[in-house]
Formats: C-alpha cells, sequence, structure tokens
C-alpha cells in the first residue's frame, strides 16, 4: 500500500512538472504576441497553426545551441546556478492545495517564505561566478532588489494570515466563500502585485537583467542549458505568483474554469505592464519598498490586527 502511495505522488509530482513546463512555454508565446500587437506588429504566426509550436522550436534551438565554458569563470557555482534555481522554481509549486494526491500540508505558507528567500543566492551565484563585471553588478542589483521586495511581500503576506490565522493555503478558500479579500485589502493587494513583479525581476523592476546598461546582466555569460534554465525559473515563478494572487487575494483554489483564468488574467498583467510601462530608476525602486511599501504594510497589519481582535 505505502509503495502504491509513492508511486502515485511520484506520478503527480511529474505531471505537475510537464504542466509546469508546457505552462511556461504558451507563456513565452502569449508574452511575444501581446508584445508584438501592442507594438503594431503580429508576434510569432508561422510555426504551426498561429504559431502554436514556436515555443517548442526555441526550446530545440537554445536547447542544440553550443555550451560555452569560461576560462576564467568559478565553474562548479557557474554551472549548477542555473539548476539550482530551476529547482528552486518548481519546488514552491508543491504548495498549490490540491485535493488529491499531491502534497498538501499546514505549514504552506512558512514553506513559500523561505523557497522564494532561496532565489536571492541563485542570482547572486550566477551573477559572481561568471566573473564578469556585467554579470556582477547584475547580481548585485538583483539581490539587493529581491531582498528589499521580500520584505515587504511578507508583511503584506502577514495582513491576509491574521485574517484566517492559519499557514495551509486551503483555508484562504473558505474564509473568501462569500468575498474576495481583494475588495477590502484593495490598496494591499495592489502592494502585492507591483512587489511580485518586483521579486520576479519583471518590468519596471528589471534591474537585475537591465539591457540598456547591462546587456542582459546576471545571465550574460549563460547559453544553450543554463540560459534555457534561468528563463524556465523566470517565467515559472510569474506562473507561481498569479497562482499565489488568486489564492489569496480572488477566492482560494478552485478546481474550475474560472479560477485558470483568473490566473491567466493575472499572468497577462505581468506582459501588459511590461508592454507600457518604462523601467524605474533605481534610488526610486528602493524608496518605494521601504519607505513607501514597508510602512503601508506595517499600518495596515496593525488595522487588520485590531480588525480580528474586535470582531473575537
Amino acid at each position: 500500500m505505502f509503495m502504491k502511495d509513492f508511486y502515485m505522488i511520484f506520478i503527480g509530482v511529474l505531471v505537475l512538472i510537464i504542466g509546469v513546463l508546457v505552462g511556461v512555454a504558451f507563456l513565452t508565446l502569449l508574452e511575444r504576441k501581446v508584445l508584438g500587437y501592442i507594438q503594431i506588429r503580429k508576434g510569432p504566426n508561422k510555426l504551426g497553426f498561429m504559431g502554436l509550436l514556436q515555443p517548442f522550436s526555441d526550446a530545440v534551438k537554445l536547447i542544440t545551441k553550443e555550451q560555452t565554458y569560461l576560462n576564467y569563470s568559478n565553474y562548479i557555482s557557474y554551472y549548477f546556478s542555473p539548476i539550482v534555481s530551476f529547482i528552486v522554481s518548481l519546488l514552491v509549486w508543491s504548495l498549490i492545495p490540491y485535493y488529491f494526491n499531491l502534497i498538501s500540508f499546514n505549514l504552506g505558507v512558512l514553506f513559500f517564505l523561505c523557497v522564494i528567500s532561496m532565489g536571492v543566492y541563485t542570482v547572486m551565484v550566477a551573477g559572481w561566478s561568471s566573473n564578469s563585471n556585467y554579470a556582477l553588478l547584475g547580481g548585485l542589483r538583483g539581490v539587493a532588489q529581491t531582498i528589499s521586495y521580500e520584505v515587504s511581500l511578507a508583511l503584506i503576506f502577514m495582513s491576509s494570515l491574521v485574517m484566517i490565522m492559519d499557514f495551509n493555503f486551503m483555508m484562504f478558500f473558505y474564509y473568501q466563500k462569500e468575498i474576495w479579500f481583494f475588495w477590502f485589502m484593495i490598496p494591499l493587494s495592489l502592494c502585492w502585485i507591483s512587489s511580485m513583479m518586483a521579486e520576479t525581476n519583471r518590468t519596471p523592476f528589471d534591474f537585475a537583467e537591465g539591457e540598456s546598461e547591462l546587456v542582459s546582466g546576471f545571465n550574460v555569460e549563460y547559453s544553450s542549458g543554463g540560459f534555457v534554465l534561468i528563463f524556465l525559473a523566470e517565467y515559472a515563478s510569474i506562473l507561481f505568483m498569479s497562482f499565489m494572487f488568486v489564492l489569496v487575494f480572488m477566492g482560494g483554489y478552485e478546481m474550475n474554469f474560472l479560477f485558470y483564468f483568473k490566473v491567466s488574467l493575472i499572468s497577462f498583467l505581468f506582459i501588459w505592464v511590461r508592454g507600457t510601462l518604462p523601467r524605474y530608476r533605481y534610488d526610486k525602486l528602493m524608496y518605494l519598498a521601504w519607505m513607501g511599501y514597508l510602512p503601508l504594510a506595517l499600518n495596515f497589519l496593525l488595522l487588520f490586527m485590531g480588525v480580528k481582535i474586535f470582531f473575537l
């Protein structure tokens, strides 16, 4: 019996990984299509029906490219940091509170905060081990930015946790049956959206890979497989953060079409912002985190603690 359970969990995790990879593939296609239409052009439309096979073609092209080995890099950490980055971004997916066969545990929120804080090390090591000035600068920027916005992300999260008084993600569904948390936490949920954009190094907070001054930043020396893994980790994080926003603020986890539509909507928001907003100035980015979101999140936390005590 125990072995059967083990096989079921193994198959479930395998299906999950394949699902995430396919989701990432089509998210990149959606991004290229939407950015194309924003710039009044078509985007990928040659391979397959309306360009549907383009992501798979890109994957084959990237994986079969020549792998470069830098003479002056710290080879072991240079080689393994994209792999660890990808594993960390997949590990956090085990948190989605499935109804069947997979992992659902009571301390999911703590696990989530631990895993996303691991992402800092992979960016730092990838930038440092390349032994390139541009990569190092991108890595340092990425680390400062990620740490800053993790603080605001955790504090915003704590207001929601005060409302449910539990670390299990499934509880968000039960507490949002009547009304979404989004409607009485509108300022916090908007702060969460921009914090998760900063957390995943997306426009307008993409300083870790600022093309105009750093030529792609911390991943500038990566090609072929290493670049693919960094790329996959970034887009898997975007998808997961969209899931998290829907879980925490828009009704929790339900196995229906509406839930996945909401996730797609938040993922689309990431792309829409990329196509419309210019990049922030670096000092303003830090000012926003420490002088804007941090005091706001702390004040709202005190407010919701008061509300919770009052209604108890």
